[in-house]
């Protein structure tokens, strides 16, 4: 690591620390952050990489509709609207607090998550056996949780922090939810990847092209032992992001297949917040190439 970067780090954390992360721009954080995780600059006037391109859309790329879209109650009805209800896991409930919810109109297995944050997902598979009298640590600590002010994702800013319960769905083959992950650009699908063995804290990552042809690339995620077949329905699959990711210069769709049944997942317009690397580094570049930036409004 450059001196720099180690600069840039010490910025950063230490700002952190003091909670004064606040007095940068999001222009200044996201350049210093960039420098730490990449040990180089991040080109404004010229973005190239896809990382590059990502945090310039943070900046420039401000469509009214995208608080809606990432807020994961909110974003229902939009995709309803769309696609149809019968694409959407079912809510069974949406909360201020956790003292406001009527665990006992909830089902034997659920799953909860704020709906304002990335991450913040607490899973019940036996209700009879999970004390529900105070919140967990991990819902607890996304209620506090401004997603913005970590990554300045714009559309997170001014979220209302809520929990959604949903059920809990899992494919009766593989026992685990697996994540289907297209990357649109310009209402076209590149690229997707696919996210399995999350349940042993060790999650696989396997990409492939829009053919489902596995593509010799990975990031901080290994690949799978033995590659994920391709699932059932995946030509609907690929309609369906590209559907939901019209008029948008680049969007990740999020989505989920049970043996055939299609949920949608999630829009994530900043793929791991612009900071994700991509090995071979050409990979970078190719994504990169893929975001036309000339048709966004400023």
């Amino acid at each position: 690591m450059s001196i720099l970067a180690k600069l840039s780090k010490y910025i950063i954390v230490t700002s952190w620390r003091l909670h004064a992360d606040h007095l940068l721009s999001d222009k200044a954080f996201n350049s210093l952050y960039y420098r730490w995780k990449f040990d180089r600059k991040l080109n404004w006037k010229n973005p190239r990489t896809y990382n590059e391109k990502l945090h310039w859309l943070k900046l420039h790329d401000r469509q009214p509709i995208y608080p809606t879209l990432v807020d994961k109650a909110d974003v229902k009805a939009h995709v309803a609207g769309i696609i149809g209800e019968e694409y959407l896991i079912p809510t069974l409930g949406v909360w201020d607090r956790w003292e406001d919810i009527d665990f006992d109109s909830l089902p034997a297995q659920f799953v909860l998550k704020c709906t304002h944050d990335s991450g913040g997902t607490f899973i019940v598979t036996d209700r009879s056996a999970v004390d529900l009298t105070k919140c967990p640590d991990v819902l607890a600590q996304s209620m506090k949780r401004n997603f913005f002010w970590e990554s300045r994702e714009w559309p997170y800013r001014g979220l209302k922090h809520r929990i959604i319960a949903e059920p809990y769905l899992v494919d009766a083959r593989t026992g685990e939810l697996t994540d289907y992950k297209f990357f649109c650009f310009d209402g076209v699908c590149k690229a997707m990847f696919v996210a399995t063995d999350r349940q042993s804290g060790h999650t696989k990552f396997d990409f492939y092209d829009r053919d489902f042809n596995h593509l010799d690339m990975h990031d901080n995620h290994d690949n799978a032992a033995v590659p994920p077949a391709k699932p059932k329905n995946y030509e609907k699959m690929v309609e369906i992001a590209e559907t939901l990711a019209q008029g948008f210069p680049h969007v990740r769709m999020d989505l989920y297949n049970l043996d055939g049944k299609i949920y949608f997942g999630e829009y994530t317009f900043y793929h791991w917040s612009g900071f994700d690397h991509f090995y071979p580094e050409k990979w970078e570049y190719t994504f990169g190439d893929w975001i036309n930036l000339e048709n966004v409004k400023r």
